[in-house]
């Protein structure tokens, strides 16, 4: 049975707290839009920021390795380039079957840690059975997020891929405060891949989306 993933993002959160205190990480209305992904934009954080609000493309994150081959630390439909310093590992079967790590019709499998390049969040990767196209993959996948809200959703290029984007945001019962989230589906024959940004809060996101804009510039079939 699918349920929402409101329980689950409440336990990610407490974990992604914990995690951060142990490793030290101190120092460190739903509206549609269609649009293609631009250029690459400038790097200052008046560009991030003005594209952030659009939805379009940012800094992109240095390269640190790629994830999604066989091989890789997660085989997945789809392969990309990780951001440096950022460690990638497979959510394994067992946990992968729990019910607190599905969302809409994907189910959590690969999650890239930002907090060894001194970040607090992840970039989650979530796949599916092949059947749906990208967008209403996409648009399950929010919907089945508690606290999700006025969600931009826009056609985009991935890579070599055609894929979906959306632009939300999150109001976080256990943190009291709302921030932004971005997510990407593309389809392919293994099936449907959501790849998905949150982050502690609104800093932390924007810290990384030039991390999300490496993997979806970088994003290709397996």
């Amino acid at each position: 049975m699918l349920v929402g993933a409101g329980t689950a993002r409440r336990r990610m959160a407490q974990v992604a707290l914990l995690a951060g205190v142990l490793a030290g990480c101190s120092q460190a209305s739903d509206g549609e839009t269609r649009a293609t992904s631009s250029a690459p934009g400038a790097t200052s954080e008046a560009s991030d920021t003005a594209s952030e609000a659009s939805g379009g493309s940012g800094a992109v994150a240095e390269r640190g390795g790629t994830v999604g081959a066989s091989g890789s630390a997660c085989e997945l439909p789809v392969t990309f380039d990780i951001a440096k310093d950022w460690k990638a590992e497979a959510v394994e079967a067992g946990a992968a079957s729990d019910a607190l790590l599905r969302q809409g019709p994907v189910t959590a499998a690969c999650e890239v840690d930002a907090k060894p390049a001194g970040n607090i969040g992840f970039l989650r990767v979530w796949t599916g059975k092949p059947g749906d196209d990208a967008r209403t993959v996409l648009k399950a996948f929010v919907a089945a997020e508690d606290g999700a809200s006025h969600a931009e959703y826009r056609e985009v290029k991935a890579g070599g891929l055609d894929g979906v984007e959306v632009s939300y945001e999150y109001t976080s019962e256990l943190l009291d405060e709302t921030k932004p989230e971005r997510a990407l589906a593309v389809t392919t024959a293994r099936g449907p891949v959501v790849v998905h940004l949150g982050g502690l809060d609104a800093e932390e996101h924007r810290a990384m989306l030039p991390a999300f804009e490496l993997a979806k510039r970088t994003l290709r079939t397996a």
